[in-house]
């Protein structure tokens, strides 16, 4: 039987897998611990190499976090958590092409990680678009 992908992508209720909390606690640790390694970086104007393994860590626990976030349910996306990492992404992005910028673009960064992450609930699930909804049959 064939599924849409609206169905997968949407499901009624939120995915989970055994441990996925702490899977989640996990690599937000190494996403932190990679974070601070890359403020060497965008701070302080170290040399690449320097830095680098922390850049590489930050990038590989931030995509392993969001493919669970998606296979849980790609709703986040839609929400103002799922926002603020898109943004977050293209202002890191900028601060790359415009290195001038890079420190106030980090400190920006950090800053709407913390307001995001610790706002209630209501907020962080935010609806800034309407999601596509799985068809009833």
């Amino acid at each position: 039987m064939w599924t849409s992908p609206i169905t997968v992508l949407f499901p009624s209720r939120a995915r989970e897998f055994p441990g996925q909390r702490w899977v989640n606690i996990c690599l937000r640790c190494a996403h932190l611990v990679g974070v601070a390694g890359v403020a060497g970086g965008f701070l302080y104007d170290l040399a690449h190499g320097q830095w680098s393994v922390y850049w590489y860590l930050t990038l590989v626990s931030g995509i392993a976090l969001s493919l669970v976030y998606l296979w849980s349910g790609a709703i986040w996306l839609f929400e103002l958590k799922g926002l603020a990492i898109i943004v977050k992404v293209l202002l890191l992005l900028l601060g790359s092409l415009v290195p001038d910028t890079r420190a106030a673009i980090f400190i920006l960064v950090i800053i709407l990680s913390g307001l995001v992450a610790h706002a209630p609930g209501r907020v962080r699930s935010w609806r800034w678009l309407r999601a596509p909804e799985p068809q009833r049959t």
